[in-house]
């Protein structure tokens, strides 16, 4: 097998990208719910339900335990890695988005016409990563044992 046809074999990197996907997707129907609008361009921004940081990692963790095995190393660095995106997801850039409102209000009262505007919604609450992280490996997991790598899903549509 080639090294582009590989790559294109590889279930966990394409299950775990599909879920991010779909969690970027899920983020449209969330906010139309919150708000009763719909904005398609929230798939480009950070923040938001549910994260879609979480459930890439996520996926990518289970399906590496599910291939490679739970009691694996590569598993262990898989797990320390989720836990540090979900972290600064809820932790870190959420804390970023704070300051940014708040330096956001401040420049308004200081200088009405100002054109500072900085971004707010960075990171995530600790709800939104949770629900990130469940997507994950929801999609990711069955996606392996099913269905398998994308080359299987051609297989599978041209025979």
């Amino acid at each position: 097998m080639s090294e582009f046809s590989a790559f294109f074999d590889n279930s966990v990197l394409f299950w775990s990208l599909l879920a991010c996907l779909i969690a970027q997707f899920l983020k449209i129907i969330f906010n139309f719910f919150a708000t009763g609008k719909v904005r398609f361009e929230i798939m480009f921004e950070t923040g938001g339900m549910p994260s879609s940081h979480s459930a890439l990692i996520t996926g990518a963790t289970s399906g590496i335990g599910f291939q490679l095995g739970f009691d694996n190393p590569i598993f262990a660095l898989a797990i320390a890695l989720s836990l540090i995106v979900m972290y600064d997801a809820s932790g870190v850039r959420k804390s970023a988005g704070i300051q940014a409102a708040e330096i956001n209000k401040l420049s308004k009262k200081l200088d009405p016409k100002s054109q500072v505007a900085l971004k707010e919604t960075l990171g995530h609450t600790k709800f939104e990563v949770i629900i990130g992280s469940l997507l994950g490996p929801i999609i990711t997991l069955p996606g392996i044992v099913f269905i398998g790598s994308p080359l299987n899903i051609i297989d599978l549509i041209i025979n």
